[in-house]
C-alpha cells in the first residue's frame, strides 16, 4: 500500500514533495470555497433558505467533521489547516441558518430524500473497503464515500420542485467545478509524484458524474452567464450590500 503510505506521511507532515500545492488542486479549493460564498451570500442577503436542501448542507457539515479530526493533532500547513477550519466553520454556519434562523422558510415538503439509504451503505464501506482500521481513518473514509452523494437530496429537490434560482445552479456549477479539478489534480500528481489513492478517486469520479446532468442543464438552459470572474465579483457585490445593511 505504498500510496497509502505516502498519504500518511503528508498527514504527518514528512513528505514535502507529495504534500506541495498544485494549480489544479488550488482552483479547486478556490472553486469550492467560492460555491461556499455563494451560497452563505444567497442565504443571508435573501433572508430564505428556498430552494436549497438542508439534508445537502447537514451532511456536507458531517463530511468536513470526520474528514479533519486530523486538526486535534497534526499540522501540515497553514493554508491546510485554514482551509479546513473555513470549510467546518461554514458549513455548520449554513446548516444553522437553514435549521434554525431561517427555519420558517425552509422547505422541508419538497427536501424528502431518504438520506438513510445513503449514510447506511457509507458506514458500511468505510468499515469494509478502508485503508486502515483505526478510528480516524475509517472516519475520514467515511467521509470520502458521503461526499460522493451528499448532493444528492440537492439534485432530488431539484428534481421534484423542477427549478432552480440562478443562484443556487450557480452554486453546483461551482460544486462540479471543484470536483472536476480534483480530478485534475490526481491525474497530475500520479504522473509527477506517483500518488494514487483509489478510494479517494473512485468516489470522486462518482461524485463529479452525478453533476453531469446538472451541468448539461446548465449549459443548455443559458444559465452558463458567469465566468469565474464575474462570479467572484457577483458575490463581492453581495457580501458589500450585506456588510453597507448591516452597519
Amino acid at each position: 500500500k505504498q500510496w497509502y503510505q505516502r498519504r500518511v506521511a503528508i498527514t504527518a507532515g514528512t513528505n514535502n514533495l507529495s504534500s506541495r500545492m498544485n494549480l489544479f488542486r488550488l482552483c479547486g479549493d478556490l472553486s469550492h470555497l467560492v460555491a461556499i460564498i455563494i451560497l452563505l451570500l444567497k442565504i443571508w442577503k435573501t433572508r430564505s433558505c428556498a430552494g436549497i436542501s438542508g439534508k445537502s448542507q447537514a451532511m456536507f457539515a458531517l463530511v468536513f467533521c470526520t474528514r479533519y479530526l486530523d486538526l486535534f493533532f497534526s499540522f501540515i500547513s497553514l493554508y491546510n489547516t485554514t482551509m479546513k477550519i473555513i470549510y467546518i466553520a461554514c458549513s455548520i454556519g449554513t446548516c444553522y441558518l437553514i435549521f434554525m434562523k431561517f427555519k420558517p422558510t425552509y422547505d422541508s415538503n419538497h427536501d424528502t430524500f431518504r438520506v438513510e439509504f445513503l449514510l447506511g451503505p457509507c458506514v458500511i464501506l468505510a468499515l469494509v473497503l478502508n485503508h486502515s482500521f483505526t478510528v480516524t481513518e475509517i472516519l475520514w473514509t467515511f467521509s470520502i464515500y458521503l461526499e460522493a452523494g451528499a448532493i444528492l437530496p440537492q439534485l432530488f429537490m431539484m428534481s421534484k420542485t423542477g427549478e432552480a434560482e440562478t443562484i443556487t445552479s450557480h452554486y453546483l456549477f461551482m460544486l462540479g467545478m471543484y470536483r472536476g479539478l480534483y480530478i485534475l489534480n490526481w491525474v497530475y500528481r500520479y504522473h509527477t509524484e506517483s500518488f494514487f489513492d483509489p478510494i479517494a478517486v473512485v468516489a470522486g469520479v462518482v461524485q463529479t458524474v452525478l453533476y453531469i446532468d446538472f451541468f448539461y442543464l446548465y449549459v443548455t438552459k443559458g444559465l452558463l452567464i458567469f465566468n469565474f470572474t464575474s462570479l467572484m465579483q457577483f458575490s463581492a457585490i453581495l457580501f458589500y450590500r450585506c456588510c453597507k445593511e448591516r452597519y
